[in-house]
């Protein structure tokens, strides 16, 4: 059955959709079966993986307003050189989503009703959020079994996370009692500066929640790969990003 992951920040800009699409391809990159869900309006995810987000038949919208199954909606490996990762691609429809299910019944749970229907094919579920505490992001969260946090190496780092927790909490005693905090991840770190180290000291000194030992670099090669439609692990296998992507992966599958 697979294991399902919201990586998620109301912040953006914080390497989210980075991510999401590194960690998914790194952990196809280990033997998993892995289902990627965009639910971000935006599409970066989507497109960061080489699908044209404005010429798809079938997304997480018409999934979430029944027009399509989920079997209809999953692009099957998508990659060819790492068929293990599928994807549930998004695009600026689903913005019309939140407006057109308000008075959708149950509406915190459409996507968790389809996601079940095929979460046991995969090792992996991993759902990109949009930055913001929305319907989609609480659809997410009520589908997911953890929540994973990336958070910038900058000054305001926890301004925002507590928010984040306090949501991932209500969902939790309203709407899914098994949600959990998978940890949170750093990112955009640079080791020239006592900024980014400042940051994460002061961050594990106040969180009580989970820290991954892997750090996400600030890398060229990383900001690059989504305008070739690669992760990076194929776009620049050798590069620190792709290390660092390559620990996350394994941190995550010791969790399991």
């Amino acid at each position: 059955m697979g294991r399902i992951i919201a990586v998620a920040n109301q912040k953006g800009g914080v390497g989210k959709t980075t991510t999401s699409i590194n960690l998914s391809a790194a952990l196809a990159a280990e033997g998993k079966k892995v289902l990627v869900v965009d639910t971000d309006p935006q599409g970066n995810t989507t497109s960061g993986f080489g699908l044209d987000k404005n010429d798809l038949k079938n997304t997480i919208y018409t999934l979430m307003i029944g027009e399509c199954s989920a079997d209809e909606a999953i692009n099957k490996s998508f990659l060819e050189d790492l068929p293990g990762i599928d994807i549930i691609p998004a695009n600026i429809n689903l913005s019309a989503a939140e407006i057109e299910l308000i008075d959708t019944e149950g509406k915190e749970y459409i996507l968790k009703h389809e996601i079940d229907k095929v979460k046991d094919r995969y090792d992996y579920i991993v759902i990109d959020c949009p930055p913001s505490l929305s319907m989609l992001t609480v659809n997410a969260m009520t589908t997911a079994d953890s929540v994973l946090v990336p958070i910038q190496c900058e000054y305001y780092a926890l301004e925002g996370l507590s928010q984040l927790v306090h949501t991932v909490n209500l969902v939790k005693d309203r709407l899914n009692p098994t949600l959990k905090m998978e940890g949170v991840v750093f990112t955009m770190y640079d080791a020239r500066t006592n900024l980014s180290l400042q940051v994460v000291e002061n961050v594990k000194d106040h969180l009580e929640e989970k820290v991954f030992m892997t750090i996400i670099p600030r890398n060229i090669r990383l900001a690059e790969a989504p305008s070739y439609g690669l992760p990076i692990n194929l776009y620049e296998p050798k590069s620190s990003g792709a290390y660092a992507y390559k620990s996350l992966a394994e941190e995550v599958i010791a969790n399991s």
